[in-house]
């Protein structure tokens, strides 16, 4: 089974906002990507609405053609802002206001009433399900304890483990994403994986048996800077389909 990918727009509209103009365009970047072959759109609105602004999203709606995946907080008013919208998918994800980017997982073990309150109600209006977390069995239990349809391991781990050079780690991230892919699946629950990923290290990953899909933004963004976004996209899907079991 090839293992799709959705593009992160994020970094498009944080470009966007250091000058507070209108370009470039997150939602012309959606097409693009979506023309280049990529399989959903990931977006996430942060309640400092930093880069993606509540209009993008509703324009999204209105043009992505294959898969909008909001992530969002479990902060009452996104949750609503969610189902007036109407994404494909709702990813739940923690967020701290210091944080340049989300820093880890989702603690679901620690929130489980919370969190299963918001799957149901997310349900109930015809959304799908995911919430964002450290691959630790722990968590995996947790999501399947709330109702989630889908988990998305954090790979941070992994790619920080890749940047240091550390292969014993790498190693470790590695068997541990594969050991939490078998328990999910066996909990009945999809997998995606994403946070960190790039053209160096992404193969590893796309390899694992089980994974769904990729959510990759920063690295896209940062080579459409250099080659296009449209062949960014593309280099991208190319090294996913050679490393797909």
């Amino acid at each position: 089974m090839t293992v799709k990918l959705g593009v992160n727009i994020d970094h498009i509209a944080t470009i966007r906002e250091a000058r507070k103009i209108r370009e470039p365009d997150p939602v012309a970047a959606a097409i693009i990507a979506e023309l280049a072959g990529c399989h959903g759109i990931v977006a996430h609105l942060r309640e400092d609405k930093r880069h993606i602004q509540d209009r993008d999203l509703k324009l999204l709606r209105g043009t992505v053609a294959t898969k909008l995946d909001l992530q969002i907080s479990t902060n009452p008013e996104m949750v609503q802002f969610a189902i007036n919208v109407q994404p494909d998918m709702v990813t739940l994800v923690p967020e701290n206001s210091q944080e340049i980017t989300t820093e880890a997982g989702m603690n679901v073990a620690a929130k489980i009433d919370e969190i299963s309150k918001i799957v149901m109600t997310l349900k109930n209006n015809d959304i799908a399900t995911c919430v964002f977390i450290d691959p630790e069995t722990e968590q995996v239990k947790a999501a399947k304890k709330v109702g989630a349809d889908f988990v998305e391991f954090n790979t941070a781990r992994y790619a920080t483990a890749c940047d240091l050079g550390s292969i014993q780690e790498v190693n470790r991230e590695i068997s541990s994403i594969q050991d939490m892919t078998v328990l999910a699946k066996k909990y009945g629950l999809r997998i995606i994986a994403g946070h960190g990923l790039n053209y160096r290290n992404v193969e590893p990953i796309a390899a694992i048996e089980g994974i769904e899909e990729l959510n990759i933004g920063h690295s896209i963004v940062a080579r459409a800077a250099l080659v296009g976004l449209e062949n960014a996209v593309k280099e991208m899907l190319d090294i996913i389909r050679r490393a797909t079991p």
